[in-house]
């Protein structure tokens, strides 16, 4: 009897082995092998994800800028009695915290690095690069590069457009606000075929973007958080400047800013060689602070004019038009959020604090952080290896403390 089982579950593993090899042929036809290697090996995003796909350089500036400090025991304290811990520092460490600065009138308040990170190691983005990929829209639409923000995408990748002619409706401003109407669901049923794996391990974003996208209700309808916007204002930046995006940040952005350090910008693979503009963007801490530093002076920069003033404002204030229970999905958040205080605009999250006044972000998976606080003219950095956190209760933190300090 014994004998029996053991064939017949032999028998079973060979039969589930066989059904499993032939969907992987099959997977790796359909996709690309790649593609599909990168899926199984690689399962979900990490902290350093930098250090496996190829990348562009950023080189770091020929002046650098560097922040005069003014350490101020407040702050730690402020952040451990609003935590409610023991040990703020401790709680940074177990929190899974990689860098955490505190910048208040262009001075560094606190500056505090974590499990093996020191003021030179690189972190990452995440999705934190979409609004870096905003500012670019914004200085290539005052270059001329791109005529206008209510042009549509079709103008500038018409391929879109012989395949449906219903994305001639959708416009830059659409692909900014996560409004297009595109379909995108993060995870479908078979392991290979979601876009959320699609949109970052494909090792064609170009090819995945123009093709794979379809339209499922009409664009400005709601608001739907979509890997494939970034992408095709990639290729739109690209298509109009005329060089690779990570060379446009360089000159554009890194180099006027001051950046201390170089950095790189990921790619999709050596052969396409197509930034990931949904998350990509690798630095150092401190540098990620100058950029909400430049958008906290309304895009000026030592007396240059680095991101027009008009786009900063218009890129971090909220449309009233949009603003409404309906147009945001039911979860947007689970806390800080859910009393409508909270908005996004042009890959920046933004929230109320009263008439005119407001605080924003740029917030990427796992943690990372750009906080800026007009009113109180603070940015804060956080950048991790995991949240630590419910990504809200950062949000509602870093308000609390820009509220008190």
């Amino acid at each position: 009897m014994k004998s029996r089982i053991g064939k017949a579950a032999i028998i079973l593993l060979s039969g589930l082995g066989a059904i499993f090899a032939v969907a992987l042929i099959a997977a790796m036809v359909a996709f690309s092998p790649q593609y599909v290697l990168r899926v199984l090996a690689w399962q979900e995003s990490d902290a350093f994800d930098w250090q496996k796909f190829p990348a562009r350089e950023l080189q770091p500036s020929e002046v650098p800028s560097q922040f005069d400090k003014s350490l101020d025991d407040r702050v730690p304290a402020l952040f451990q009695n609003l935590a409610g811990v023991a040990d703020w520092e401790l709680f940074l460490e177990d929190s899974q915290t990689q860098a955490f600065i505190v910048l208040q009138d262009g001075e560094v308040l606190y500056e505090r690095y974590f499990n093996n990170t020191q003021r030179d190691s690189i972190v990452t983005s995440f999705s934190v690069a979409k609004s870096f990929t905003s500012a670019l829209i914004g200085i290539a639409i005052e270059e001329g590069f791109i005529g206008d923000i209510d042009d549509p995408v079709t103008d500038y990748l018409p391929e879109l457009a012989e395949r449906d002619p219903r994305f001639e409706s959708i416009t830059l401003r659409h692909l900014l606000m996560m409004s297009s109407g595109l379909d995108y669901q993060a995870y479908r049923s078979a392991l290979f075929d979601g876009d959320d794996p699609l949109s970052t391990y494909y090792p064609d974003q170009r090819q995945i973007s123009l093709d794979n996208t379809r339209i499922v209700d009409p664009p400005g309808s709601y608001f739907q958080y979509n890997k494939y916007h970034p992408q095709l204002l990639g290729m739109v930046l690209e298509r109009t400047t005329g060089v690779p995006v990570t060379e446009y940040l360089q000159t554009r952005i890194w180099e006027p800013l001051g950046m201390e350090f170089g950095g790189s910008w990921s790619l999709d693979s050596e052969k396409s060689g197509f930034e990931k503009m949904e998350s990509g963007v690798n630095a150092r801490a401190i540098d990620f602070v100058k950029f909400g530093q430049l958008y906290l002076e309304n895009g000026h920069w030592n007396g240059v004019q680095v991101i027009p003033a008009g786009w900063v404002a218009e890129s971090i204030q909220v449309d009233p038009s949009v603003h409404n229970a309906a147009y945001y999905p039911e979860g947007f958040g689970q806390s800080i959020y859910d009393s409508g205080q909270g908005y996004y605009k042009y890959m920046w999250y933004g929230l109320f604090r009263g008439e005119g006044d407001y605080d924003f972000a740029a917030e990427g998976d796992k943690g990372q952080f750009i906080y800026v606080s007009p009113h109180k003219n603070l940015v804060i950095v956080r950048n991790g290896i995991d949240y630590g956190l419910v990504s809200d209760d950062w949000m509602a933190l870093f308000y609390d403390f820009a509220t008190d300090f």
